[in-house]
């Protein structure tokens, strides 16, 4: 077989109907439109967002107010009294692929801000992408160190 051997099964395509080409061919003079009216006219008929005058659906619902800022960083908070609860003497610098291993955060690549809620008596260097300025207080009066990672 090759590919000018090709056809369709017998009876699973059929001529195209042609309109409006007289009267013997059964679809002539109005060629199926009927008569008259907006329909029978070429380019004919209602948008898709004409609803017979009822107000469309498009303008029913309610506005979206506002814009999304495609630019916002999400950081993914994290507690000192957090860090605090895990025991970390073998472990000297706590990284984000550390707290997504112990379930502080969901994926290592997040962006991480380390926020003073609690506190800490250890002392660790914590690496993340943001401190606030009571954190960082905290962990330095503790001993510890902190290193602001980049942005990717």
């Amino acid at each position: 077989m090759k590919l000018h051997d090709l056809r369709p099964n017998p009876g699973s395509t059929k001529k195209r109907k042609r309109v409006g080409r007289g009267i013997a061919a059964g679809q002539g003079k109005t060629a199926g439109r009927g008569t008259k009216g907006q329909n029978a006219r070429s380019g004919g008929g209602k948008g898709v967002y004409f609803e017979g005058g009822q107000l469309p659906l498009a303008r029913r619902l309610p506005y979206k107010r506002g814009f999304t800022n495609t630019r916002k960083i999400y950081y993914k908070p994290v507690n000192l009294k957090d860090l605090a609860q895990f025991d970390f003497d073998e472990i000297e610098v706590i990284t984000p692929e550390i707290m997504a291993a112990i379930g502080l955060i969901k994926h290592p690549s997040d962006p991480v801000v380390i926020l003073g809620d609690g506190e800490i008596d250890t002392a660790l260097t914590i690496q993340a992408h943001r401190f606030s300025a009571s954190a960082k207080a905290k962990i330095e009066a503790a001993g510890g160190k902190i290193e602001v990672l980049p942005l990717t």
